[in-house]
């Protein structure tokens, strides 16, 4: 563990790196975020981050961290709990929550409570009403890695109350390092995608893949100039066991390989990312604006139950 900076409010910030077979990776205590893969025999970081700590308080904040306790969009920036209105920070647009606003996971600096050469655990517990919810969360990540190439998340949360849970790693991915992702190939396990209004929230609506640029089932290749992506890819409707939904391939022929547990896979394709569509978010979550759709799969969290998440990502030169 070697020292990484200092926030702006002087709280330390701290790089863990884990090394199994042909992976290494390089974890942040700032969001516990994934800030540096390497494949042996491939000479570019296949992930997106930044040496600049300050950068993740502002516009790389969103880049490889666990965002939390709510990924994504809340189109009304509001959300029932046992008939009690909880309001949230309406940060984008002065109308929508998005990524659970300034007091979320990523902005906090995590504390390690375990770690080995090939794992690390690390913890964050938010407050009651921190982030407009209720509960005492504690919020666990652990990262480990397994020869020869793949990388595990498991991702767990605890709460005192009844609340909401819907926590992602949001990754940014080239397997070409390069400065655009144009070209790749990309394989989604999804027959129904969500459609969006012009505020990037679902609008309810769950639609048949087939015939349109979402369906991706087959190993397409993707264009910057054709694809346009910030939605949810439905691979299932309530959490499943560990199974294969993402496969994503450079032109190099380096090979990025998704499992998860989660019934939803959120792409973006980095339009307004400080670096610019050069990489593609792939973030496994459950599916955004929930608590807003009668159908979508509910991210409530009873207190005492455990929210579990598991994610892995394995590697291929």
């Amino acid at each position: 563990m070697t020292h990484f900076g200092t926030t702006s409010d002087g709280r330390d910030v701290e790089r863990i790196t884990l090394e199994a077979g042909d992976l290494t990776v390089a974890i942040l205590t700032l969001g516990a975020a994934l800030h540096d893969v390497r494949l042996a025999g491939v000479d570019y970081n296949l992930t997106r981050g930044t040496e600049d700590v300050l950068a993740y308080e502002g516009e790389w904040r969103y880049h490889g961290t666990i965002i939390g306790p709510i990924a994504n969009r809340i189109s009304t920036a509001q959300v029932k709990i046992e008939g009690m209105m909880h309001e949230l920070e309406r940060n984008q647009d002065g109308r929508i929550h998005l990524h659970s606003g300034k007091d979320a996971t990523h902005f906090q600096v995590w504390k390690v409570v375990e770690q080995s050469p090939m794992s690390v655990t690390l913890e964050v517990i938010l407050g009651d009403g921190l982030c407009g919810l209720p509960g005492k969360r504690t919020i666990r990540a652990t990262y480990t890695l397994t020869a020869p190439a793949t990388l595990t998340l498991t991702l767990t949360g605890v709460s005192d109350a009844d609340t909401m849970m819907n926590l992602a790693q949001h990754g940014y991915w080239n397997m070409d390092g390069t400065d655009n992702w144009s070209g790749h190939h990309l394989k989604i396990a999804a027959d129904y995608y969500l459609p969006t209004d012009a505020d990037a929230c679902p609008t309810g609506e769950i639609e048949d893949v087939t015939g349109t640029l979402m369906d991706l089932r087959d190993r397409p290749e993707i264009k910057r100039d054709k694809h346009i992506f910030d939605h949810n890819f439905c691979t299932a409707t309530a959490k499943q066991e560990l199974r294969d939904v993402v496969t994503l391939t450079g032109t190099s022929g380096v090979t990025m390989t998704m499992a998860t547990t989660e019934a939803g896979v959120q792409v973006f394709d980095g339009r307004s990312s400080p670096s610019n569509y050069d990489a593609l978010a792939i973030e496994a979550q459950g599916w955004p604006d929930a608590p807003n759709h009668r159908g979508f799969p509910s991210i409530k969290l009873k207190a005492g139950e455990t929210y579990m998440q598991t994610t892995s990502w394995r590697f291929k030169a």
